[in-house]
């Protein structure tokens, strides 16, 4: 099995698995951690959960292309006998600017922030900068590891960020230390714990080369960023939404709505798996140039991610509320957890779609879709109704909806003008997964 899956399948897979477990343990030690009764625990527990959400809106959203470019155009140079040096530095002065300009966005806006999406909590504000400061250099790190074919250290860079993360957690909840900006700082600085550690062992170490253009290392990174930024925060819309507009008295309610748009998320870990299953097989009808069969296994792609996303909703609307209340103590029904698994199922077909169009090289044609989507999102909520939290399942369902007809189309035109994929538009398409869990 080992030699027909792509170089680092294995130790990648791994680490997206510790991710997620981490993810789901953090949710559950940080709620108990920071009050004495439920009621006050899912309160105090509500601007970290807005935390975490707006974290992986932004981090993902803004430096996963830097990633998927870095690592492409040292793989390129890497496949040449060039050395990668030189496009690191262009890559990490791109990276650093554009984290430095976001960063002092959320500076300038901190006082709307802190208001509207903090309750005043300063503290947050201050970790929500720290935390996408720190993501800038572990993704930039990927992206060094991924394209030298470093694929131990990339796992690590992955996998430590949760690892730390719980770990710390747990030891904060030890100390009995039930103060949330601590726990705030942990999401921050989490993912400079492994990143160190692979710095130290020479894992990030890239040998000079002739001297790297801009062509070279964004052909596509206008329309990735702007795709990207767009998806992920499409994903991580529905928290972000009721932290703003839910009323005091139903904060509770916020943090048993995370809850139940993690426990949503449960089938893309099965999508990332389908993945790696057919990764090597389409990699290699792209390289081949054989366009029949590459449309057969998209197809077959297809149908995977619907019957895992259908698998998902049903599984959601059966046992949901019985795995929530045992796990997190939280109460949604059955219909409102269904609602939310159909959307984050939908979603995940619009996300494969979106990537068969990226690997048959519609890159604008995604950053449209994605943008798109988000306005279907913002039209849903609005049109709703007059519940909150339902306004907001219906602004997902309907975003999802409409990212998926659009990259139906679109993948329906790019197979019909003839566009022709290769081996390279193929793993950076089906490698762009703007989500961490």
């Amino acid at each position: 099995m080992r030699t027909s899956l792509p170089e680092g399948t294995i130790p990648v897979a791994a680490a997206l698995l510790i991710a997620g477990v981490a993810t789901y343990l953090f949710f559950k030690v940080g709620t108990h951690a920071v009050g004495d009764t439920t009621e006050e625990r899912k309160e105090n527990f509500k601007p970290l959960s807005s935390l975490w959400f707006a974290t992986f809106a932004l981090a993902p959203g803004f430096f996963l292309p830097l990633e998927q470019e870095l690592g492409r155009a040292i793989g390129h140079r890497r496949a040449i006998g060039e050395g990668g040096r030189p496009v690191v530095a262009k890559v990490a002065r791109l990276g650093f600017l554009l984290g430095g300009v976001v960063a002092l966005a959320i500076i300038a806006l901190s006082p709307l922030i802190a208001s509207n999406y903090f309750e005043d909590n300063w503290v947050l504000v201050a970790a929500l900068v720290v935390a996408f400061v720190a993501y800038a250099p572990a993704h930039l790190a990927r992206g060094i590891c991924s394209g030298s074919g470093r694929f131990r250290p990339y796992a690590i860079v992955m996998g430590s960020d949760g690892v730390v993360r719980i770990a710390l957690c747990v030891a904060l909840a030890v100390l009995g230390i039930q103060t949330v900006g601590a726990y705030a700082f942990v999401i921050a600085l989490s993912p400079l714990v492994g990143l160190s550690y692979v710095f130290s062992k020479g894992s990030l170490h890239t040998e000079p080369g002739p001297e790297a253009s801009w062509g070279e290392v964004t052909p596509n990174l206008g329309w990735l960023l702007i795709g990207s930024i767009f998806a992920a925060g499409l994903l991580n819309a529905g928290p972000m939404l009721t932290a703003i507009m839910a009323p005091d008295d139903r904060k509770a309610d916020v943090t048993e709505f995370g809850y139940g748009v993690l426990l949503a998320r449960v089938p893309l870990f099965m999508f990332q798996a389908v993945q790696a299953a057919l990764l090597p097989r389409l990699s290699r009808l792209a390289a081949a140039g054989n366009f029949t069969e590459f449309r057969s296994g998209l197809k077959r792609l297809l149908m995977l991610v619907v019957a895992v996303g259908v698998g998902g909703s049903l599984g959601a609307l059966a046992i949901g509320p019985f795995v929530l209340e045992t796990v997190y103590d939280a109460e949604l029904s059955s219909a409102t957890l269904a609602l939310l698994a159909a959307g984050s199922a939908t979603y995940m077909v619009s996300l494969a779609l979106a990537q068969a169009v990226i690997a048959l090289k519609g890159h604008s044609l995604v950053a449209g879709g994605w943008v798109i989507g988000v306005v279907a999102l913002l039209l849903g909520t609005w049109l709703g109704g007059s519940d909150v939290f339902r306004r907001v399942e219906i602004g997902l369902m309907a975003s999802s909806i409409t990212a998926v007809v659009y990259f139906a189309l679109a993948l329906r035109y790019k197979l019909a003008s003839g566009d022709e994929p290769d081996e390279q538009s193929v793993l950076e398409g089906l490698t762009d997964m703007p989500f961490e869990t």
